[in-house]
């Protein structure tokens, strides 16, 4: 274990006025997305897709690193050269998605726990020399009338930590990821709860496996309501309670803090993230890893003619991370949304 290879992975990865793109999206959740918008999911689609990201001019301002899919990581664009490369050689990080998805957790109906340990040494291993810097690994954990669960939390937090100390063996910093689900009709003071036991129940695992925090990131999900609540949450509630969890459970020497937009709306989350930042205080960065809330618009126009009109899906691709990247420094305004040509 390198240890001052990851703590500088790790640094670089929460750059100030920097953040992630999450295109880490497997083969059938591409085909969702694609489906919904009227493109054909072939892997000749998907590589394509996945080239206007990578190739956006100007990505390196705002964007730190990109997290990729099994699949993706493998791509090459039209001339040969590995998407991964791409990243690099504009000293963008490309990172990896390595758990094999969430699983239905045996006695425990309703609630899931993400596999992917089994061969994840050798795996890494791989990854390591197709270019992959970091890692990513995703649970959830569901909010309803009996759950979560503490079987669940803790048997979600012991495998992310193993995963955290595979990746750190092989110099990948890991980036955790509990997301505590946005769906139901949970108050926000519910969702700061559960929020609390299980980012206290992973970094307790995350010690016990003696993973490296300064070699670590954590994406984490807001403190919000859920999506069916009467009472929604605004920017100042989200940004307060989400501040006060993080500082009673996450330990100050963590490289830094990404979160995931959960299925909020693109501007939602901006205006969240800055909420988060104009408060200040965190010992931690406070910064992006978003999918849909970047992605969104971008999808949309590249869908409407995927030969030409590359340009403009990469022109909403590099606003929606300007916004975000702003945002992770507390200067975001929803009045800069005036901004965008789409």
């Amino acid at each position: 274990m390198n240890i001052e290879l990851l703590k500088q992975t790790a640094k670089q990865m929460v750059a100030p006025g920097k953040g992630l793109i999450a295109a880490d999206e497997s083969a059938g959740t591409c085909k969702t997305r694609f489906d919904a918008v009227g493109v054909e999911c072939t892997e000749e689609n998907r590589r394509l897709y996945r080239e206007t990201i990578v190739t956006a001019p100007g990505l390196e301002q705002y964007v730190s690193g990109v997290i990729f899919f099994d699949e993706t990581i493998r791509q090459k664009d039209e001339n040969g050269k590995p998407l991964a490369q791409i990243l690099a050689e504009i000293g963008v990080l490309p990172g990896i998605k390595v758990d094999a998805g969430a699983k239905e957790l045996a006695l425990h109906p309703g609630e899931k726990v993400t596999e992917g340990l089994d061969g994840l040494r050798d795996r890494l291993a791989e990854y390591v020399t197709l270019g992959a810097k970091f890692a990513k690994w995703r649970a959830v954990i569901t909010v309803g009338a009996d759950i979560p669960s503490e079987a669940c939390i803790h048997a979600n937090a012991h495998a992310m930590a193993r995963y955290a100390a595979l990746c750190q063996e092989a110099d990948i910093v890991p980036i955790v990821e509990p997301e505590v689900l946005i769906d139901g009709d949970h108050s926000l003071e519910r969702c700061e709860a559960v929020t609390r036991a299980t980012l206290t129940d992973l970094f307790s695992e995350l010690i016990e496996q003696n993973v490296l925090l300064e070699g670590a990131i954590l994406k984490a999900s807001m403190v919000i309501a859920g999506k069916g609540a009467a009472q929604q949450s605004s920017p100042a509630e989200v940004g307060a309670a989400t501040v006060r969890v993080l500082k009673e459970t996450v330990p100050a020497e963590l490289a830094g803090v990404v979160f995931l937009s959960g299925g909020q709306a693109d501007e939602q989350a901006s205006a969240n993230l800055d909420a988060m930042n104009k408060i200040g205080g965190a010992p931690w960065p406070l910064t992006f890893s978003y999918s849909r809330a970047i992605q969104n618009p971008v999808l949309k126009i590249w869908a409407a003619d995927i030969k030409n009109n590359v340009g403009k899906a990469q022109e909403a691709l590099i606003f929606r991370a300007k916004m975000n990247a702003l945002a992770s420094e507390g200067k975001y305004s929803n009045e800069m949304e005036t901004e965008r040509s789409y």
